[in-house]
């Protein structure tokens, strides 16, 4: 295997670099892990031996080392439950391996109840971009999209949507628009039209908790306005996998025999539970700040942009909903990825990650997600400046 650590020079090694599947995966892995300055530092780009260190080391921090490990659930794992269902209001909730079958099962649940198997969601949300199609070809449920354009329905599109449906998800915020998020008076406005269709509402909260700032509520008031909810624990909270869904206690009890129907009752899941129980310790009281300082980073980057007469790129949305981003760039996401690796490699400074060609497949243009974390917060305004000129030399000049 080639030297990850190697740098280069020149798009045309960059490019072979890329052809390479996981060696180019391991060299960006180990300039961002190795970069001195970066806007956030999450757990994937450590190595094993590093994330098993961080793992004992918080492990004592929350929960007795000396009760049994779980088995089936119980233990650590009903520990976690138990905080869950406390952060968001909640009469119950249950763990499980994935949010993709968290949701599932959510959303099986709800057309069983309704005897309605359509669900109103976001051409954008997880179920339709991420997921295989998994809810028509393994749960039998249908879509359908009470709108395409890049933010959550209004109330009058819910309101005036021509088919029927028994649930109307939502995903807060929608991740594939740019992290973005409906005001609270929009939110329940939406909310109040679902109701008045008889149908039932699921938050797909994967990154709820950082919604709390935009809308200016608690969790526990946030997630009394759907009948349930899925949040993450690796997604904001950096744990190390694993999801939750919450709601009333017989909806999560029903979900439990899905759960194991879908192979979801696992032996034992303690590492998952004990990084969660600490990735909410450690992460929960910082995102507003996260929130907040996103703000300035985005600013920074359209002034950065512009003052370089970059020509045309789009920070969305502007500014930012939540601690996370879109930068867009007409560029291929091959050269802007090699671009950024380049730059973490020579200066040991990472502005942006990788980047993506979007699925709609839009001729010459690229995007990247920026996420603003811990390390972010001693990023200045003039700070970004300098690393977005940085970035910007590397990158391939047209023409």
């Amino acid at each position: 295997m080639a030297d990850t650590n190697a740098q280069v020079t020149d798009g045309a090694a960059d490019e072979g670099a890329a052809g390479d599947d996981e060696t180019w995966r391991l060299r960006r892995l180990t300039a961002w892990r190795q970069a001195g300055r970066i806007l956030s530092r999450i757990p994937q780009d450590r190595t094993l031996g590093e994330q098993l260190a961080s793992l004992t080391a918080d492990a004592a921090t929350v929960t007795d080392l000396a009760l049994p490990a779980d088995i089936y659930g119980d233990g650590v794992v009903a520990e976690l439950e138990q905080r869950v269902a406390g952060l968001l209001g909640t009469e119950a909730a249950a763990f499980f391996p994935t949010g993709t079958m968290a949701q599932q099962v959510a959303l099986r649940c709800w057309a069983a109840r309704t005897g309605d198997s359509t669900v109103a969601l976001h051409p954008l949300a997880h179920p339709e971009m991420h997921e295989a199609g998994a809810l028509g070809a393994v749960s039998g449920l249908r879509t359908v999209h009470p709108t395409s354009d890049p933010r959550l329905p209004t109330a009058e599109e819910i309101r005036d949507f021509p088919e029927p449906f028994g649930t109307l998800m939502l995903e807060l915020p929608l991740r594939d628009a740019g992290f973005v998020l409906p005001t609270w008076e929009e939110l329940e406005a939406v909310v109040a039209a679902a109701r008045e269709r008889d149908a039932v509402v699921h938050f797909d909260g994967a990154r709820l908790w950082e919604c709390a700032t935009r809308f200016g509520r608690g969790l526990p008031e946030i997630a009394a306005l759907a009948d349930s909810v899925y949040v993450s624990f690796y997604k904001s909270v950096g744990g190390i996998s694993g999801a939750a869904l919450a709601g009333s206690a017989s909806l999560v009890e029903e979900a439990r025999v899905w759960r194991h129907r879908y192979g979801g009752q696992l032996f034992q899941q303690f590492p998952a539970a004990v990084a969660a129980l600490a990735g909410l310790d450690r992460e929960l009281p910082n995102l507003p700040a996260y929130v907040a300082h996103a703000k300035t980073v985005a600013a920074a980057l359209t002034e950065g942009f512009t003052q370089a007469g970059t020509g045309w790129f789009r920070v969305q949305p502007e500014p930012p909903h939540t601690h996370q981003f879109q930068v867009w760039l007409p560029y291929g996401a091959d050269e802007l990825t090699a671009a950024s690796v380049r730059q973490a490699e020579e200066t040991g400074v990472v502005l942006f990650r990788r980047w993506f060609t979007p699925d709609t497949g839009a001729p010459g243009v690229a995007f990247t997600e920026v996420t603003v974390g811990q390390a972010g917060l001693e990023w200045t305004a003039d700070d970004v400046h300098k690393a977005l000129a940085g970035f910007l030399e590397r990158v391939p000049r047209k023409g």
